[in-house]
């Protein structure tokens, strides 16, 4: 109609451009990094751009997969392909790198084409294994549920789908390539390929002279990492910054509606006046119509309407917050706590609270639950990290009850059930028929009118008929009398409970809980009956750490099965597994030094790691046992042949680490889910290459040449 106008104050799509593009800049800088690092690895122009065909190729070919699966490019699958971007030239760079080494050292009167072919037939089997083992320990997340499945599930599809197209690839239309582009004869080793000879040379020497000392020093770094692993906080999932905020208000449960928006209003000036960077608020007080939101009148979600960032006094969220705080706490009486408009719902659904922390009582009496709600309250408030904390107040509420005069009741021959009927059709009302208007059925309905709901001296004044044919003033035989109740009776499982939630800063979620659950015990005395359950956040992460604990040693099953099947040798594939616990060693240390938290994502990022120091491991091993069964001296097996495969096992580690540098540096919306996965990958990788350089020789000379000899 003329007048009326329709403004959208929240357009999500915004937030979804946003993380988009933060994650789509993350990979073209990925992707940019890893070509300048082939270039540098392999000093040949050539070998780098047949490298970085890949990268169209398989982005192309997890992209139609993604679309024959129903998978949308999002944050999380497009940083599933951010995240593998540096693992899909992995299979290229050893292919490559054996067909160039061939091509200029074998010359042998053969052809150029069959030379291409013994190279990549050199390597086929360990690259195969190795693309296959890191798409195995990506497995797991498959099974994850709740939130953390809906985000993870289309990560690690992609990264299953991309790893898996850069196989094909890397192992029929790389050689072909190869063998137009790439030219034979001898060429120069690059610089940084030689000075990475030159400093590696003397500690693979130094390593293979004194096994005791290698063997205890790793052994100081594990423990090490096992005691700084106890000191990492530990979460469920970084907030995501979708940019709004929506604040929750609680006020005093017998508040009117009218008292209840007036105060809303009273808010929302102060808001507006003493916080220039709200644009504007929009406040919802109760249910809607459809009642699948249950609030009380007492209950505010307050929307704010923020000015885009670059107008703000100071660009930080937190700090925006407490100037909220400083407004809120001039109003006694209401308690508040913050969200999204996203983290909300999504909290709602899955945990059915918004808090980090959600503390349910159990128990069969309102008014006992109520009191130990504020006990437990009154404690959160003065654990250190607890933010926002407050109950939902279920009593208060002013009712009238009607009690009944059985004595003045028998005089006029009525019962309990008579005047229970007479109250019940004048308030619920007594249904009469249906009437029927076209297709349209409106059922009729017969009860007093809402003047008499509204009214206490109209409501006992109602005239009760009785058997002789007189009707009566309820007054008479009943009277209304004031009493407090509950506001609502939740019940779950059949069984009545209370919330407390609170939200958790400054500390890790698991290790405030632990603090929580021993003060409770030991502060809060439950009566018998009552129980206690925690719940929110901590739920979420408590189910997914379990979920975990029971895939990843499944999938480490696989893999060793794996490479039992390609070495045909359990003393290999427990050599190999063996470097997997020294390779967490550099994540962890990562977690500790940067403050993360022990995340879903950054466990994402432990069971990459875990792929990418197998991977290397069955590189090395592969080469040594081609060497020994060449009849090579035990110490020039594995002299040999860790400095020949010093270059592709540096490329793989190092260009999967450049890889995940720009979701390291990311600042948009999305990157704090994508930063703990790539600082644990970044860290482990550090200490994973180093370990497998000069661990792997040493053992595997001590372990499997001399083994065999004996």
């Amino acid at each position: 109609p003329p007048g009326i106008s329709i403004v959208p104050f929240y357009d999500r799509s915004s937030l979804v451009d946003r993380a988009v593009q933060t994650v789509s800049k993350a990979l073209l800088e990925a992707i940019v990094l890893v070509v300048v690092l082939l270039l540098a690895f392999l000093g040949n122009l050539r070998a780098a751009l047949v490298v970085a065909l890949m990268l169209p190729l398989s982005a192309l070919a997890t992209f139609i997969l993604m679309r024959s699966f129903g998978l949308s490019a999002n944050l999380m699958s497009l940083g599933g392909l951010a995240i593998a971007i540096g693992m899909l030239v992995d299979g290229a760079v050893v292919v490559v790198e054996n067909v160039v080494t061939h091509l200029a050292h074998d010359q042998g009167g053969q052809s150029k084409l069959h030379r291409v072919f013994r190279a990549v037939r050199e390597v086929a089997t360990p690259t195969s294994a190795g693309v296959l083992i890191i798409m195995i320990v990506f497995l797991p997340l498959l099974t994850l549920e709740g939130l953390e499945g809906k985000l993870f599930i289309p990560v690690a599809l992609t990264i299953v789908f991309a790893l898996g197209a850069a196989m094909l690839l890397a192992l029929t239309v790389v050689p072909v390539i190869a063998s137009w582009l790439l030219k034979e004869g001898q060429h120069g080793e690059p610089w940084l390929v030689r000075t990475a000879l030159r400093l590696y040379t003397p500690l693979l020497d130094f390593a293979l002279g004194r096994f005791k000392l290698v063997m205890a020093s790793a052994m100081v770094l594990l423990m090490v990492a096992v005691g700084l692993f106890p000191l990492t906080g530990k979460s469920f999932m970084p907030t995501l910054d979708e940019g709004d905020l929506l604040i929750q208000l609680e006020k005093l449960p017998s508040i009117s509606l009218a008292e209840s928006l007036a105060l809303d209003q009273s808010v929302q000036r102060a808001l507006l006046k003493r916080v220039p960077e709200v644009a504007g608020v929009v406040a919802r007080a109760g249910s809607d119509e459809l009642g699948l939101d249950p609030m009380g009148l007492n209950q505010t979600d307050s929307f704010l309407v923020l000015k885009p960032r670059e107008q703000w006094r100071k660009p930080d969220k937190e700090w925006l917050m407490e100037e909220i705080r400083t407004v809120m706490n001039d109003f006694p009486g209401v308690t508040y706590g913050f969200t999204q408009p996203i983290d909300m719902r999504v909290s709602e659904m899955l945990t059915g609270s918004r808090g980090d922390l959600a503390i349910k009582v159990f128990g069969p009496d309102i008014n006992t639950l109520n009191s130990l709600a504020g006990s437990v309250e009154t404690l959160l408030g003065k654990v250190t990290g607890a933010q926002d904390v407050f109950s939902l107040r279920n009593d208060g509420v002013q009712y009238f009850k009607v009690e009944v005069d059985r004595l003045a009741a028998g005089r006029y021959g009525l019962s309990m059930d008579d005047v229970s009927a007479f109250l019940r059709a004048n308030l619920e009302g007594l249904r009469l028929g249906t009437v029927q208007e076209g297709v349209t059925r409106t059922p009729l309905v017969l009860r007093a009118g809402e003047d008499v709901r509204l009214s206490p001296a109209l409501f006992e004044a109602l005239r009760v008929p009785t058997e002789n044919g007189i009707a009566i003033p309820l007054r008479e035989v009943a009277r209304l009398v004031r009493t407090e109740g509950p506001v609502a009776v939740s019940r779950e499982n059949a069984a009545r409970y209370v919330t407390i939630q609170c939200n958790v800063a400054g500390r890790d979620l698991v290790g405030f809980v632990e603090e929580v659950k021993a003060r409770i015990a030991q502060e809060v005395k439950l009566p018998n009956g009552y129980s206690v359950v925690y719940g929110g956040q901590f739920e979420n992460q408590q189910r997914a750490a379990a979920r975990l604990a029971v895939v990843v040693p499944v999938a480490l099953a696989l893999i060793f099965a794996l490479l039992f099947a390609t070495f045909k040798s359990l003393r290999q594939a427990g050599l190999v597994i063996a470097m997997v616990p020294f390779a967490l060693v550099g994540g962890i240390a990562a977690l500790f030094v940067t403050g993360e938290y022990m995340s879903v994502p950054a466990s994402v990022g432990f069971i990459a790691l875990l792929g990418i120091a197998v991977l290397n491991g069955v590189v090395l091993v592969t080469y040594f046992n081609q060497l020994a069964a060449q009849g090579l001296a035990p110490d020039q097996v594995v002299r040999e042949g860790a400095l020949r495969r010093l270059r592709p096992v540096l490329m793989t580690a190092s260009i999967t680490a450049f890889g995940l540098i720009p979701l390291l540096l990311a600042t948009g919306p999305g990157s704090e889910i994508q930063k703990p996965l790539a600082i644990v990958v970044v860290g482990g990788l550090f200490s994973s290459t180093a370990l497998t350089l000069l661990m792997l020789p040493v053992l595997y000379r001590r372990l499997i040449l001399k083994g065999e000899m004996t």
